[in-house]
């Protein structure tokens, strides 16, 4: 306890020094990038970071005309790995593209911006003092990660009750669930039984996000780094036996449970999600509405637990974490919009809008600013209108990623009224009733950049404007 609190004075105290050396020199935005498993945030942070460098592209950026300059520089936080910008735009932008390797732990990167100050007093002191100096630290992290904040504030009970009861019916629990009804936790601890059970709840988590769900936590089952094979990754859900004597299962995987949130998730948020200022929330709502209702239903509620991460009042524990700082601005992102025409991009992000109305309610409450968008950080396709069947179709066409070959695709109309989504979703339906929605997997176009552009994006420069603008004035 008295280490807490020390921790906390100290934190406290370099907080504020940090806080009146950035208003007094050169201001630093702390941004973070998070999203759940292929939500995209490799390309976003690439393609973001390489259209704040040549800003040819980004119309809509209203700060884009006073950049003078942007540069990267080694990033303030020595513990923290470089998020590798030079390879993954390498990857996106060579002769033969790819899609760069997924966020498999958090990086960072700085970027440095010249900027002229705007309005009339900024115009007087930057004619006074030239162009300052903006940096931009981007914090990638894994969303299973963030949905880790749930676990805080629950017992191992409460966990193991809400898990098995939440993922009792899913086909890719089978073989855990008859594992875990199986045991009996009363017994005395038996390492090998304990490391089967904690090796089958992650094959079930691996095979549960390939299949779309979101509520795979955990999240350092999927993401272990080096804790794998540790005993805080070596624990599962479980029946509650009438009696947990010492020595038992269950009281080991209570201890274990415990010992994660206490050394593995406060960690996290107390020595990164804490410095945050602005925040990007990718979510792959295409992929959910074609994996079906519940799908699309499991991510309205992840998404609501990931904006309790946003309410340090609401949780006493994470206000303690946070002391008082909160992020300001936060954008929730439908990404792979390219896989859709234009015209149907308005009905996306109302699907996201209402998809995540508790979600925004809870952060708005707060006093956090937010924003839905429909965006493609790299645009992979191009669009084009054909007449099948005496009906004219809305397509989008580009490179197939499995086969190499030219393909183009009907995704399907969304509904103008995104409840025809949402109210089967919550109703926990198994199919749409009305329609089927097709997604393709397309590879990244080749590209030819002129001098002063960064890669071709859908929307890229809102989501700047929204998050950068205000701070570079």
């Amino acid at each position: 306890m008295l280490g807490d609190i020390t921790d906390g004075i100290s934190r406290s105290v370099e907080n504020a020094v940090s806080g009146v050396s950035e208003a007094l020199f050169e201001p630093v935005i702390r941004l973070g990038v998070t999203g759940l498993s292929r939500a995209g945030k490799t390309v976003f942070i690439t393609s973001l970071v390489a259209n704040l460098l040549d800003r040819g592209r980004m119309p809509q950026f209203s700060a884009a005309p006073r950049i003078h300059t942007a540069f990267l520089q080694p990033q303030p936080d020595d513990t923290l790995p470089r998020f590798d910008y030079e390879t993954h735009l390498a990857a996106l932008t060579g002769a033969a593209p790819e899609w760069p390797a997924s966020t498999r732990a958090i990086s960072e990167l700085r970027l440095s911006l010249r900027v002229q100050p705007s309005g009339f007093f900024g115009g007087l002191i930057g004619g006074l003092t030239g162009p300052r100096t903006v940096h931009i630290d981007i914090i990638d992290y894994p969303g299973e990660w963030l949905l880790d904040l749930a676990l805080l504030g629950k017992s191992y009970a409460e966990w193991s009750e809400a898990t098995l009861s939440r993922i009792d019916h899913r086909t890719e629990a089978q073989a855990f669930m008859a594992q875990a009804r199986a045991e009996d936790g009363s017994l005395r601890l038996e390492e090998p039984r304990a490391q089967a059970l904690a090796a089958s709840f992650t094959d079930y988590l691996k095979a549960a996000r390939a299949a779309g769900w979101s509520d795979c936590t955990p999240g350092r089952f999927l993401l272990p780094g080096d804790l794998a094979g540790s005993p805080v990754l070596t624990f599962a859900p479980l029946p509650k036996p009438a009696q947990t004597p010492r020595g038992s299962l269950w009281r080991e995987m209570e201890r274990r449970f415990e010992a994660y949130k206490s050394r593995v998730v406060k960690p996290f948020f107390r020595d990164h999600f804490a410095r945050i200022d602005r925040q990007v929330v990718l979510m792959d709502v295409l992929g959910a509405i074609h994996a079906g209702p519940m799908a699309l239903e499991d991510m309205r509620r992840t998404m609501a637990e990931i904006l309790g991460a946003f309410r340090p009042g609401q949780n006493g524990f994470l206000s303690a974490l946070l002391l008082g700082k909160r992020v300001d601005k936060i954008l929730f992102a439908a990404t792979k919009a390219d896989h859709l025409h234009h015209s149907q991009h308005p009905r996306l992000t109302a699907v996201t809008e209402a998809l995540l109305r508790e979600a925004r309610d809870r952060a708005a409450f707060a006093g956090a600013e937010t924003r839905a968008m429909s965006l493609a950080a790299l645009r992979a396709t191009v669009e084009e209108t054909r007449t099948h069947n005496g009906e004219t179709l809305d397509l989008v066409r580009g490179t197939l990623l499995e086969t190499g070959k030219q393909a183009a695709m009907f995704a399907g109309h969304l509904p103008e009224d995104p409840n025809h989504l949402l109210g089967p979703a919550r109703k926990g339906e198994a199919h749409w009733l009305e329609a089927d929605y097709a997604v393709m997997s397309f590879a990244p176009a080749r590209l030819t950049l002129r001098p002063g552009e960064g890669p071709p994006h859908i929307r890229l420069d809102r989501a700047a404007e929204f998050l950068l603008a205000d701070r570079l004035g």
